[in-house]
């Protein structure tokens, strides 16, 4: 056989010259699959409460004393500086000690359902949700600085590498779609600062990594063929692809080989399920409404991308991440944050009633959560409009609605500052373990062996919080 034979080009040019049928850039992100056998290996280690889940990720640090757990003290003690022990030991980001002055929360806080749950009034919809949600207050982390933090609030550890816990979740359990991937990640404005690392796969199969798709036109960039490129072209690409790899495949038997052609058709799938799944015209005119969809700019985006959520979810998809970053407020934290949260309040509030409404939610675990809380002092200046809050990891607040939580209700405490966690108290590897929980996965069965070492999520850490369970 010559050098000129097909079978002897190098492949990796023979992709570049004839792969664009399906786009470069949609290849990067859904087709380059070098996965190991065992995706999907792994059943559920006991019956499930939730069959997916919708992680918002609010990167930056929302702050606990603002909008979900009052705390009267600092009103008594407005103005004042704390003790100086209340500094030693701890590590802050910008706190100058002699500068922080305690404030309290920005918003009035109200009661709201039949339970009774105190949230800021700048959250109305959510508020409306109330007997829906489930609020964590004693939440904390080992981290205190944002791409560490968001790392290992998405990963389990806090240095880039790891799987997140997306990817985590669909090693485990696999994805109920053929045409979707079993995890996709939504964005709106700029991505959080850990970037990829925050839904990559690390040392997991690639293909259990999170797919990044669009709120509008097209849901994956480039997966569309390119103008002049006929479906029966893109069909004959795609067979002297599959032929080339099964020739590869039948020479070293290298089960990656047999994934990567699986992933190819599945791409080619996709090109069917992506458009019609990111066809939002479908939905009604006053769901699109209550989602808030036509509002302009990020708020436009988020309340699409909730939308898009809840459609995923209906349509299979594992775990849908949806990441809105714009909470980090060292300074205009009133400001700030009302513009925070009129932009997600309605949407999430409403996407946990449509998951209601259509019989969704029982099985679909919702979680709103950031990498950690703001300190309950400001950040060196007074404690007027213009005052802001530094980064917290010891105690504050994330909200989680169905998939087998206890609606209503609230799990922890934190003191009477809302310095640090004292009841009930929740690592980040405990909301890890309890997820995983909910999905029907037993945090310490559910491993990876890299690099000779059995690697889980929860590293040697982490236990079910019962407390959160329904």
């Amino acid at each position: 056989m010559t050098p000129d034979t097909p079978t002897q080009l190098s492949r990796r040019a023979f992709f570049t010259s004839t792969a664009s049928g399906l786009g470069t850039a949609a290849l990067a992100s859904l087709l380059a699959r070098d996965a190991s056998a065992g995706v999907a290996s792994v059943r559920p280690h006991h019956p499930a409460r939730a069959k997916r889940c919708i992680f918002i990720f609010l990167a930056g640090g929302v702050s606990q004393v603002d909008l979900f757990d009052p705390k009267p003290k600092l009103r008594e003690l407005a103005g004042q500086r704390l003790p100086q022990s209340f500094f030693e030991g701890q590590r802050f980001s910008n706190i100058e000690r002699d500068k922080a002055l305690v404030m309290p929360g920005r918003f009035p806080f109200q009661r709201n359902g039949a339970c009774g749950m105190e949230l800021a009034n700048v959250l109305p919809h959510l508020g409306r949700r109330a007997d829906d949600l489930t609020m964590v207050r004693s939440l904390h982390t080992d981290e205190f600085d944002h791409a560490p933090a968001e790392i290992f609030f998405n990963t389990g550890i806090n240095t880039p590498g790891r799987p997140s816990a997306g990817a985590w979740v669909c090693y485990g359990l696999g994805s109920e779609t053929a045409n979707l991937p079993g995890y996709v990640v939504l964005m709106t404005g700029r991505a959080p600062v850990s970037r990829t690392s925050a839904w990559g796969s690390g040392f997991l199969p690639s293909s259990t990594a999170g797919v990044m798709f669009r709120d509008s036109g097209e849901a994956v960039l480039n997966l569309n063929n390119p103008p002049g490129v006929s479906p029966r072209q893109q069909a004959a690409q795609l067979r002297a692809i599959r032929d080339l790899n099964q020739h590869r495949f039948d020479h070293l038997r290298d089960p990656a080989i047999r994934d990567r052609i699986d992933a190819y058709e599945m791409a080619f799938r996709m090109q069917f399920a992506a458009p019609e799944m990111n066809n939002l015209a479908a939905e009604t005119a006053a769901t699109h409404a209550a989602y808030g969809t036509t509002r302009p700019g990020e708020s436009g985006s988020f309340s699409r991308n909730c939308l898009m959520a809840r459609r995923l979810a209906e349509r299979g998809v594992r775990l849908v991440s949806i990441f809105h970053r714009r909470w980090d407020h060292h300074a205009g934290l009133h400001k700030k944050t009302e513009a925070g949260c009129e932009i997600i309040d309605r949407p999430v509030a409403t996407l946990i009633g449509d998951l209601k409404q259509r019989g969704l939610l029982d099985d679909t675990l919702v979680v709103l959560a950031s990498e950690f809380g703001r300190t309950p002092v400001t950040e060196n200046s007074g404690i007027n409009l213009s005052a802001g809050r530094d980064h917290h990891r010891y105690g504050f607040s994330i909200l989680m609605a169905g998939g087998g939580t206890r609606p209503g209700h609230i799990v922890g405490a934190t003191d009477e500052l809302g310095w640090h966690a004292v009841a009930d108290r929740i690592h980040v590897n405990d909301f890890h373990a309890t997820l995983l929980h909910l999905l029907g996965l037993d945090h310490q069965r559910l491993t990876f062996n890299s690099k000779g070492l059995d690697v889980r999520l929860t590293n040697l850490h982490g236990q079910v919080a019962k407390s959160v369970l329904s």
